[in-house]
């Protein structure tokens, strides 16, 4: 496999251990990143570390300090920092397991693939995926890594299977204190029928190609054609079709639902217009003469 493993040690249930290697799943290397830059010479802009009423100082001269209160610090150097970071262990003891759906989505973090150290570890891997596939439950425990500890989990992902860091109660804010002046009241059911007919509609299975980011390719278009240009400014005016102007704040949610369903051209998540149906053959029909009533 070309690219480097992340962390190789072993995952243990019981008295099975099995040797892994764990890979990155996400890169960030589609993000487009700027450097400061000085104009008249072209040469990135540094940053020295300066002390107010000192002026610039050495590196050799700066702790790190925590702010117990306000301006006083509580000083640590690097040593002393390091003296308490845990110690990389080589074992993923799998402690519980839980169904999928207990662990809410706002405390997965990160994601790494996890496969087979060799052939050795191939048929314990497949018992320990399959196990959690048929079971429809996510393996929990904790790792340290690079000097701080995570709780992961461990779930099947196709031949394969996936470990993610996932944050602690305490890196969490509590959802109450934000949804609690939402009302508990229950929906108009013609509109909650119109609504879930309006999802019925745009159902699909979800593919994550569909989707690209938009304004990363808008910077990357106005990249390339800055090259081209050799430093003429480039500013276009980007009419977003939206109206200027805000209506009436009622909103008659009935007569827009309707309007959405019955809306012919719809679009998809990379704005792509669906194909309109094409309309029904008219039927050949004799036209009798219009009689004028008498009032």
């Amino acid at each position: 496999m070309a690219a480097r493993a992340y962390w190789q040690g072993q995952i243990r249930l019981a008295l099975v251990s099995i040797p892994v290697e764990i890979y990155s799943a996400t890169r960030s290397g589609a993000n487009v990143s700027f450097r400061q830059i000085h104009e008249p010479s072209g040469k990135p802009i540094k940053y020295e570390k300066v002390v107010p009423g000192v002026g610039p100082v050495d590196a050799e001269d700066i702790l790190k300090g925590y702010e117990v209160e306000k301006g006083s610090y509580v000083l640590l150097d690097q040593d002393e920092i390091d003296a308490v970071k845990l110690e990389s262990k080589k074992t993923l003891e799998l402690t519980q397991f839980v169904d999928a759906h207990e662990i809410d989505v706002l405390y997965y973090e990160k994601p790494y693939f996890v496969v087979p150290a060799d052939d050795l570890a191939e048929e314990a891997f497949i018992v320990l995926r399959e196990a959690l596939r048929r079971t429809k439950k996510v393996g929990l425990g904790q790792l340290a890594l690079r000097g701080r500890e995570y709780v992961v989990s461990l779930k099947p992902c196709g031949r394969g299977m996936v470990l993610e860091t996932l944050r602690y109660a305490d890196e969490v804010h509590k959802a109450q204190s934000y949804f609690r002046d939402i009302p508990d009241a229950e929906p108009d059911a013609d509109l909650l029928e119109l609504a879930e007919s309006l999802i019925e509609k745009k159902a699909a299975k979800f593919d994550a190609s569909e989707f690209h980011d938009r304004y990363v390719d808008a910077l990357k278009g106005l990249i390339a054609r800055k090259q081209k240009s050799k430093g003429g400014k480039l500013i276009e005016d980007v009419d977003d079709g939206a109206p200027a102007k805000r209506g009436s704040n009622v909103v008659d949610l009935m007569a827009a639902l309707k309007k959405s369903l019955e809306k012919p051209g719809e679009t998809t998540g990379t704005g792509a217009k669906k194909p309109a149906r094409k309309p029904a053959a008219k039927r050949a029909t004799t036209r009798k003469p219009a009689t004028r009533k008498r009032a």
